[in-house]
């Protein structure tokens, strides 16, 4: 049986583990900048690439290289890099491959950062960019050209949870000798796999899911082999977006319960989904998993389960929704997410400010939506704490 055989839990606690000459039980931190060589031969060797030992930490780091390999093998993917966050992560597997002279094609439904990148930054360096109804395959299409090198979206999407049909977009970036990158953060490795539907690359910022309890920030790329020694591997090195070890080992850590933890945030947001579906005070429920989702087909085709984020739109606009956040009590009012504490913020005043009211309209970010990341609370307790902020 190899480590490719085994189920995720088994992989979640297992997976990449490399112990020292004391053969600890748990992953030990490697809380050093460098490392010490045996001879100037080997040095030399090292850093020609011809010894697989370590070198520097803003290369390589054992405890990072853990939770690397850990994160390949729960995503099904050859090869694994983390980075200091989730947008460096994004800014890392977008750049990496792309030149002035260059063009992206994104799905214009974006976390506020992600957009900037191929909308602001991007630009900047001779990068051109076309934003995209990522749900309407023709557009995709027509806005391909051919100078395309990257095809680029979330899905679920931050914050309304429009679904992307990965497959199709897939196949029109490989007819356009395009690469396709796909930030899986709100699905999570657990529920949808972008690789396995043709994605090229995938990009997650482990602060959320990974680690899952509000401490530590962090990214991760997962790509093929080629990719890796082509694009993403110097750019990692001479820019430095490392991870820290201390954070590459709360990551492990939180790695053992990642499943158990996101299966229940999961039945919890499919409770409360339930229970806002037709509410009086709610003009709109979103959550993957419901029958009722705009994009049902698509989620019931590539996702196999509705993950934890929930789109609300409370009646009354901006003036219901805050009444509804401020009379919450278990749930916190946070710009965070996929937390183990159910965490609820307004997009069009937090994440997506930057956005004018006519790019949020056009966005479906109106000043009603809530977005809801639901989290290990028994979901009787968090049901009520919506009916009691909702006037019930």
């Amino acid at each position: 049986m190899t480590k490719a055989d085994w189920h995720p839990d088994t992989a979640l606690v297992h997976g990449g583990s490399l112990r020292s000459q004391w053969g600890e039980t748990s992953e030990a931190m490697f809380v050093t900048q460098g490392f010490v060589y045996d001879s100037a031969e080997q040095a030399e060797a090292r850093f020609l690439n011809l010894d697989p030992g370590f070198q520097y930490s803003r290369f390589a780091n054992p405890t990072v290289t853990m939770f690397e390999e850990r994160m390949a093998l729960l995503e099904g993917a050859p090869v694994a890099r983390a980075t200091a966050t989730g947008m460096a992560a994004v800014t890392a597997a977008i750049l990496c491959q792309a030149s002035a002279g260059d063009h992206i094609v994104a799905a214009r439904a974006l976390f506020g950062s992600c957009r900037y990148i191929v909308e602001d930054l991007a630009p900047r360096f001779g990068i051109s960019c076309t934003l995209v109804d990522g749900r309407n395959l023709d557009e995709w299409r027509a806005a391909v050209r051919p100078n395309t090198r990257v095809l680029f979206f979330e899905s679920p999407t931050n914050p309304t949870l429009e679904v992307v049909d990965i497959a199709a977009v897939a196949d029109i970036a490989h007819a356009a000798g395009a690469r396709l990158v796909v930030d899986n953060v709100f699905a999570t490795a657990l529920y949808q796999k972008p690789l396995a539907l043709g994605a090229d690359v995938v990009a997650y910022s482990a602060t959320k899911h990974i680690d899952g309890q509000g401490r530590c920030m962090g990214g991760v790329v997962l790509c093929g082999e080629e990719f890796l020694e082509k694009y993403l591997q110097v750019f990692l090195r001479q820019t430095g977006p490392t991870m820290s070890p201390f954070n590459a080992w709360v990551m492990l850590k939180a790695l053992e319960t990642f499943s158990l933890r996101v299966a229940r945030q999961t039945e919890n947001a499919t409770k409360i989904a339930a229970f806002l579906e037709g509410h009086p005070k709610i003009e709109q429920v979103i959550y993957p998993g419901s029958p009722s989702h705009p994009q049902a087909d698509v989620c019931k085709k590539q996702m196999s389960g509705g993950s934890t984020m929930l789109a609300i739109e409370v009646k009354g606009g901006r003036d219901g929704a805050f009444a509804a956040m401020n009379g919450l009590e278990i749930i916190k009012i946070s710009n965070n997410l996929g937390d183990a504490k159910s965490l609820v913020t307004h997009p069009s005043t937090t994440t997506h400010q930057r956005f004018s009211e006519e790019v949020r309209q056009e966005l479906g970010i109106r000043q009603g939506l809530l977005r809801l990341s639901v989290g290990l609370e028994h979901a009787d307790d968090l049901v009520a704490d919506l009916a009691r902020a909702l006037g019930d």
